[in-house]
């Protein structure tokens, strides 16, 4: 099994999209740095529209995550609703 990751700049913006990442992904852990926000997750981790909704209670248009991002690993697969990343073997 392998770990994928995303980071987030730490800022305003991307803390809701860290706490809907934790609410998704239980097994995911949260690396903080100064100025980064690192998520580890064994083999997948998926990020949700509809969590980042509840969590701002306004509408998200997940291209906004782009915004923050710095870096990841891990093959993506994206849409209106989902962002994820994984390792297909």
């Amino acid at each position: 099994m392998s770990n994928v990751f995303i980071a987030f700049q730490n800022n305003e913006e991307a803390r809701p999209l860290v706490e809907a990442i934790m609410t998704d992904n239980p097994a995911a852990v949260v690396v903080h740095s100064p100025g980064l926000v690192k998520i580890d997750a064994p083999n997948r981790l998926q990020i949700l529209r509809a969590t980042i909704e509840a969590q701002t209670g306004r509408p998200y248009d997940l291209q906004q995550l782009h915004l923050s991002l710095v870096t990841i690993s891990g093959h993506v697969d994206e849409d209106e609703e989902q962002f994820s990343l994984s390792w297909k073997h």
